[in-house]
């Protein structure tokens, strides 16, 4: 009775350890199924959030070269004909006779953005390597602070503040208090660039400066500033791009004329204000010189553009050397 009934335990436990190996197979196989679904309605979900992503930025992308290629043309189909050896050569006519160009204004223009550059580049320059290497002082957070909100006033204001400590001083509009004006346009974007470009310089190499006893000065001046040189220039480049067609500044500092100008302190013309004064004339052949002046100004900011894509790609090729 006792083999007997030890067998029927054996029998009952051998069922039961089957069963419960069958079930744990069905239940694993089930996890698996249930794990690989919930993975393939993950992926379909992240590849449809991918491709609305990716399309809604690519339909962007083609709107905005959409828009320039059409105020390019626009630009090129109204202005072009006006552009010839006189246009560039001589100077405006007097009100009402058609001909004339806008020599005085090509010129005045860049006589202005040399100003700018020589008023902006030093105390930009200055300020962005100060608030690199020195990023954690209290001063520094508070040039970051003022700098940021000079990046958002209206370029309007800087020319009201050019007329009140320039212009009604000396009694005089002037192509010195209008290159003043685009210099001090320029220096929040040449500082917040110049910071991040002498930011990206490589820490070892201040160290490697420092460690031969070098002091921090002579390190940034010759090692962190040559090594970000390309980076300043493109930040110059594109604060230069951006005052270049500047016009209301303009009309409270150096508001403009019809000769060449005679010096710094006396009126000058620019192109900028130039195509406004042809803009809102009541002549035709006006209108057509402004078509052409802002294309002569919309090719001045596209080389301009250029020339800080050189640059970028130039440092972007110096870094990736280093790492």
């Amino acid at each position: 009775m006792n083999g007997r009934k030890s067998f029927k335990d054996d029998e009952f436990s051998f069922d039961m350890n089957t069963m419960t190996g069958i079930s744990s197979a069905w239940s694993e196989t089930k996890i698996k199924e249930r794990v690989l679904t919930q993975f393939n309605q993950t992926r379909a979900r992240r590849n449809i959030i991918n491709a609305t992503a990716v399309y809604g930025l690519s339909f962007c992308a083609i709107l905005v070269l959409f828009c320039l290629f059409n105020i390019i043309f626009h630009l090129l189909v109204q202005g072009f004909s006006s552009l010839n050896r006189d246009f560039f050569l001589q100077l405006p006519k007097p009100v009402g006779e058609p001909g004339g160009g806008t020599a005085n204004a090509i010129v005045g223009t860049l006589i202005l953005l040399i100003v700018a550059v020589l008023v902006g580049v030093p105390i930009g320059l200055g300020a962005g390597i100060y608030l690199s290497e020195y990023a954690h002082q209290r001063f520094a957070q508070a040039v970051r602070f003022t700098t940021d909100v000079m990046n958002g006033i209206p370029s309007i204001v800087f020319g009201i503040f050019a007329w009140t400590i320039l212009v009604v001083p000396f009694k005089s509009f002037s192509a010195l208090s209008g290159g003043i004006a685009l210099g001090i346009m320029m220096i929040p974007m040449i500082t917040r660039t110049t910071e991040g470009f002498v930011r990206m310089v490589p820490v070892p190499l201040r160290e490697a400066g420092l460690a031969i006893g070098t002091p921090k000065w002579r390190v940034i001046k010759d090692i962190v500033v040559p090594s970000s040189l390309g980076g300043i220039v493109t930040g110059i480049m594109v604060s230069l791009a951006r005052v270049a067609g500047e016009t209301a500044p303009l009309l409270f500092t150096a508001f403009g004329n019809h000769f060449w100008h005679s010096s710094l302190l006396a009126p000058i013309a620019a192109l900028p204000l130039q195509i406004f004064s042809y803009a809102i004339s009541p002549f035709e052949d006006w209108h057509r010189q402004a078509w052409a002046g802002a294309l002569v100004l919309i090719l001045i900011v596209f080389v301009i553009n250029l020339c800080s894509s050189y640059f970028v790609g130039r440092q972007r090729r110096m870094f990736s050397s280093h790492k």
